[in-house]
């Protein structure tokens, strides 16, 4: 608890065996109240080395559901258990959990409703040994959502979140793509409904064991954020109605 608010770590999985006991190692529990481990079919023993954890709530898919399917199952059981506010949290070690703690106070203190971990505040994602390609990409396509949703955020596509459940109930996740591109249709659900997003400097590693996606996946993910940004500019406009906005 924080604040009288119950906290809950969530882990979107797959494949991460080799990492998930650094990361659970890292886990402010004293002030972290219920982890959930969901699994989308990973090809190792993820869920075992879960179970060895002592991880309580754990989720396995019988099918891979695909990142945004993983977030879904994620945010469903945080909400069931009675969670205030929800971190996601990748558990391949990619983002430092120590951050937990900086991230849920703003929450807690209600000074935003949603804390993203940001690798480029401070330099931290050429640091950690993010490839230029994706580097440049990031910031491409980062100026080009910001114009289009009219915000300024550092950058939006780190993969640690957090959110108040009021956030997480108002906006219609379950609407969003199954695939990577579900985090950016997530994000211009919350921005359509008002709230406002604070940042934090967040170091971030890249080595072989934590999970990227390949350079053709990278730029099927870049059409789709354009995508979503030009609907999110259009559906603001009131020239179209995009089904993810509820």
């Amino acid at each position: 608890m924080l604040n009288n608010k119950k906290v809950v770590v969530v882990l979107p999985a797959y494949n991460a065996a080799l990492t998930l006991e650094k990361t659970w190692k890292e886990i402010p529990f004293d002030i972290v109240d219920e982890v959930v481990l969901v699994d989308d079919a990973s090809k190792d023993n993820t869920v075992e080395v879960g179970r060895q954890l002592g991880i309580k709530h754990i989720i396995r898919h019988d099918k891979n559901k695909g990142y945004g399917g993983n977030q879904k199952s994620c945010y469903n059981k945080a909400l069931e258990l009675g969670g205030d506010i929800v971190i996601m949290l990748h558990p391949d070690y990619q983002y430092t959990p120590k951050l937990i703690i900086a991230m849920t106070s703003i929450i807690a203190n209600d000074l935003y409703p949603v804390v993203f971990g940001s690798r480029i505040l401070g330099k931290g994602a050429l640091k950690g040994g993010m490839p230029m390609y994706k580097y440049i990409a990031n910031r491409v396509l980062t100026a080009t959502q910001n114009m289009l949703l009219g915000q300024k955020l550092s950058e939006y596509h780190t993969g640690y979140r957090a959110f108040s459940a009021e956030v997480l109930r108002n906006v219609d996740y379950m609407a969003a793509n199954d695939d990577f591109v579900f985090d950016n249709e997530m994000v211009s659900q919350i921005f359509m409904k008002g709230y406002e997003i604070a940042e934090v400097t967040c170091p971030t590693k890249y080595f072989d064991e934590a999970s990227s996606i390949n350079f053709k996946r990278s730029a099927i993910y870049g059409l789709g954020v354009l995508r979503v940004s030009l609907q999110h500019r259009l559906h603001k406009w009131g020239l179209i109605k995009a089904k993810i906005y509820k």
